[in-house]
């Protein structure tokens, strides 16, 4: 969770001092190795719903010709929505003791994306290995369906998690923002309301940039597969709710000032 705490010091770039530059070209797509896949990937918190134990909450498929089907977590990428599942799995009613004690145990546990992907790396070839199902924030997917019959996009297309990035034109280079580094980096937005700040900052000077909707997958398979060092100007940006959050864990975890003893009588 270390890169999720870091990012409480380099939230406020988001939405207020976002410095659009110009790229000349097609932003260039080196195929990643799987820790700095993982590391970009660090940088957005992701919620499972566990037990008491610490267990996350899954379901046991069923088996596929005599070989075990593994097990599939849903993953939400809202707090809020999560908490809301917790709220309605200790609202039914049961009969079973040991299921209304477990339900009430319930919490919603932080973990990184980046997690997620690495856990999916280490047991894709394993016959149990674990299945994830992302819940996207309504609010992301309704935006996102929009814009893509908008753009004339297939939203069949869209089959996890929705992201955002901002292009000077259709099918013309992506538009890179600055960070504390100065240096460039193109923005892979999980909120459609954080895309829409930057639009409005290139608007003035790029009138035809829009925003582009891709599946997270297919950013993924960019990364694992095409062979370009430019793919490492590419930085995901957490959602507006998941930025409040790791702001709160890094003030939550920051040292407190140490307090003068009282003098002695």
């Amino acid at each position: 969770m270390k890169s999720l705490v870091r990012w409480g010091t380099t939230v406020g770039v988001v939405g207020s001092t976002l410095a659009a530059t110009l790229l000349s070209g097609v932003v260039p797509v080196v195929a990643l190795p799987e820790q700095q896949i993982k590391a970009k990937l660090d940088e957005i918190p992701v919620w499972l719903i566990t037990n008491g134990q610490g267990s996350p909450l899954s379901r046991q498929l069923p088996d596929n010709q005599g070989k075990k089907g593994g097990s599939m977590t849903l993953v939400y990428m809202s707090r809020q929505e999560a908490q809301k599942s917790i709220k309605e799995l200790q609202s039914i009613k049961d009969k079973d003791p040991k299921k209304v004690e477990m339900f009430k145990s319930l919490q919603a546990t932080t973990v990184s994306l980046g997690t997620i992907y690495q856990k999916l790396q280490q047991t894709k070839n394993q016959p149990d290995k674990l299945f994830f199902s992302f819940k996207p924030d309504d609010n992301e997917i309704k935006g996102a369906t929009e814009l893509m019959r908008a753009n004339g996009q297939d939203v069949k297309q869209l089959r996890s998690i929705p992201t955002f990035l901002v292009r000077f034109a259709p099918g013309k280079s992506y538009v890179p923002i600055q960070l504390g580094d100065k240096k460039e980096y193109i923005p892979v937005f999980t909120s459609k309301k954080d895309a829409d700040a930057l639009l409005n900052q290139v608007k003035p000077s790029s009138p035809t940039a829009s925003i582009e909707v891709v599946d997270v997958d297919r950013i993924l398979q960019t990364l694992q597969q095409k062979n370009d060092k430019g793919l490492e100007q590419i930085v995901f940006f957490p959602s507006p709710e998941a930025r409040e959050y790791i702001r709160q864990v890094s003030n939550n975890s920051a040292p407190k000032a140490p307090t003068a003893a009282p003098p002695k009588k």
